[in-house]
Order: structure tokens, then sequence, then C-alpha cells
């Protein structure tokens, strides 16, 4: 059984957009280059030939599991989402409470989470920490070096 993954409508995108790329443009690009390799002879002794038979097995794995992926996708509507506690999509500012440093997060799916952008997992240790967090609580987070504290400062989409 395969499990349902939720996505930002931007995340969706994302993937669909990536599906279409593999189809409409890897996919006949492969096929050329078979076809290429094809034409050179014998199919026994041609690497080329192998390595883009390869290349499609590949390709077609790809897009087998992201076709998976997509019909098992659930898009999160969050303009019904409530503000007063944090769920995923929402927009966390939190402060160290030991050093006092303030940080603020979006909280998303596991497979949007990028740091870079300042989006985390429901599933890390910080996300689950903060999951169902009211403003002014404290959540304790476990991390390798011990409990973290941090005060939900505020809470928006």
């Amino acid at each position: 059984m395969s499990q349902i993954n939720y996505y930002t409508e931007e995340g969706l995108k994302k993937l669909k957009d990536e599906l279409h790329e593999m189809k409409t443009v890897q996919r006949p690009s492969i096929s050329n280059q078979i076809a290429e390799a094809r034409d050179k002879g014998d199919l026994s002794e041609n690497a080329e030939y192998d390595a883009a038979k390869e290349a499609q097995g590949l390709l077609e794995m790809k897009i087998s599991k992201l076709e998976t992926i997509l019909s098992n996708a659930r898009l999160i509507d969050n303009s019904s989402m409530d503000n007063s506690k944090v769920f995923i999509l929402s927009k966390v500012k939190i402060k160290n409470v030991a050093n006092g440093m303030e940080m603020e997060y979006l909280l998303v799916a596991e497979n949007e989470a990028d740091l870079k952008a300042k989006k985390i997992s429901i599933d890390s240790p910080i996300g689950k920490g903060l999951l169902g967090k009211k403003q002014g609580d404290i959540a304790d987070v476990q991390t390798p070096n011990g409990i973290i504290q941090f005060e939900i400062i505020e809470i928006s989409r």
C-alpha cells in the first residue's frame, strides 16, 4: 500500500512539471539515442545501444515512481486552517530559550523540506516538537545534543 503524501500547490506543480519533462523531453531523447545506436549495426557488441537501453530503463522506472507519488498526492488547502496552533503549512517564528536567537520556518511535508528556503519537515525533530503548540508555548525539541527549548512567538499562514 502506498503512502499518501501532502503537498502545497507549488510542490505539486513542481512534481507534475518534472513528470511532464521526463515524458516529453527525456523519453524521446533516449528513444533517438537507441535508434541511432541500432543503426550502427551489430547490437551484441554495441556499448552505445546498451547504455541507451539502460538509461531508458532507469527513466521508465523514475517515471513510474513519480506517477505513483502523484497518484497518492493530496493538495493541502490552508485557506480554512486555524492559526491558533502549529500545523502543516504554519509559518512559525520561534526563539531559542537558551540563547535568545529567533528563527522563522514554514512547516511542510517531508518531501518539500528545504532548509535554505526555511521550509522544515513536520517529521523533523523541530517540526515534531512544534506541532500542536500555541503562541507563547515552550516546545521541547530532542536533538543529539540534548533537549533544546523553543518559545513560539508567532504563528501565521
